[in-house]
């Protein structure tokens, strides 16, 4: 049983002129009034550097709908550098993250293991408004127009947008969060006719990925802008890269849900093959998994769902050759997607965790940004790996 996780890079955002169009990302969407805009998923892989306090995140827009133009706009807390990335890198993630085989020496009581896994594993550009609007910098990046602007009082930055042609279809009170926090607001323009044609004369098609680095104290995401355009809820997936294994916050914590599985598929484990790491932090959570089971259960009576670890490992020279195809790659997918794997070279690191997270969060839960912190559990830190096929992994 191979746990596949290839998919098409979908990360993105939307801020459109005129039409309907579905985008997912970490940004906000201007619409005309009365047009139905949803953001059903996003997906980014976040960079960061404690010691130099640099943040990266890179997100890939996909869209379609009708719009003659559109664009984003994402909020940042410092002045970005902006970046083309190859257009199949998330593709090219969701490939590299794919969990190994097995190892079939580690385990016992297989027969028990299979019929787990057969009943379904563990149920775990206009005129700009004189105002305090400022545009700090304007250029191209990929196929993208961008502008960083600056802005003191949302009213002025909602006269900014309308002014450029965009009619705002959120509130200002969001625009107002990221101005308290004097962050900066990345806008971006897309021109759909360079995309496919549908049928129906819709458009579709992704945007070369974009990265953008800044200064931060820590590992944010601005989430709550994504606020405005989802009606109930939207699917994230987070690829983390940073020096120690990380996690989500408080109750969003992906602990209640991948401690009781860990804690089975360990037993499961020949004693023999127990790492010393593994058996210190099988005593430190040993107990908990009646705990996490409860709070992911009380999760789901709120319309809250857990959050899942779906992969992470620090990266090993070997995992770099990998990627240089040196050593082979040992799970099942595509030759051709195993072939671009090379496109991750210079941006996965040797030495750095890689934390892939997947969390769909409810509109409530989005009144915030996202700020990671360490992997932590019973006040130990949480440096476990998953990058294998556990008994207890879901299909």
């Amino acid at each position: 049983m191979i746990r596949r996780m290839i998919g098409v890079a979908m990360i993105a955002s939307g801020l459109m002129a005129t039409q309907s169009i579905s985008v997912h990302g970490a940004c906000c969407y201007f619409a005309a009034k009365d047009k139905d805009i949803n953001q059903p998923g996003q997906k980014a892989f976040i960079t960061f550097d404690a010691g130099r306090k640099e943040e990266s995140f890179t997100v890939q827009p996909r869209f379609e709908g009708n719009a003659a133009d559109f664009g984003m706009v994402i909020p940042i807390p410092s002045r970005p550098k902006l970046d083309e990335m190859p257009r199949d890198f998330f593709a090219e993630l969701a490939v590299f993250t794919i969990l190994e085989p097995m190892d079939m020496s580690k385990y016992k009581q297989l027969r028990q293991y299979m019929a787990l896994a057969a009943s379904g594993g563990v149920q775990d550009q206009a005129a700009m408004r004189r105002g305090s609007v400022r545009v700090l910098e304007a250029g191209v990046v990929g196929s993208l127009d961008y502008k960083i602007i600056s802005a003191e009082n949302a009213d002025d930055l909602f006269a900014w947008l309308k002014g450029n042609n965009y009619s705002y279809g959120g509130d200002q009170a969001t625009l107002d969060f990221y101005i308290q926090k004097k962050w900066l607001f990345v806008t971006m323009r897309i021109d759909p006719k360079q995309m496919k044609t549908r049928p129906d004369g819709a458009y579709e098609g992704q945007i070369t990925p974009t990265r953008f680095t800044f200064q931060s104290e820590r590992i944010i995401y601005p989430l709550k802008i994504t606020q405005l355009s989802v009606k109930t809820n939207t699917e994230a997936l987070f690829y983390i890269q940073s020096a120690d294994k990380v996690d989500l916050p408080g109750a969003m914590t992906y602990q209640h849900s991948f401690v009781p599985m860990w804690l089975q598929a360990l037993s499961y484990a020949i004693p023999e093959k127990v790492t010393p790491q593994e058996a210190r932090w099988n005593a430190n959570v040993k107990g908990l998994e009646k705990e996490f089971l409860q709070s992911a259960q009380a999760d789901q009576a709120h319309s809250h769902e857990p959050a899942t670890l779906e992969w992470a490992k620090k990266i090993t020279s070997k995992d770099i050759d990998v990627l240089s195809g040196t050593t082979k790659y040992n799970r099942e997918a595509p030759p051709d997607q195993v072939e671009k794997l090379k496109l991750l070279k210079g941006h996965v690191a040797q030495g750095q965790f890689i934390t892939k997270i997947r969390k769909v969060f409810s509109k409530d839960e989005m009144t915030d940004d996202l700020v990671f912190v360490k992997a932590r559990v019973n006040g130990m830190d949480d440096a476990i790996e998953y990058f294998s096929i556990l008994p207890t992994s879901p299909p």
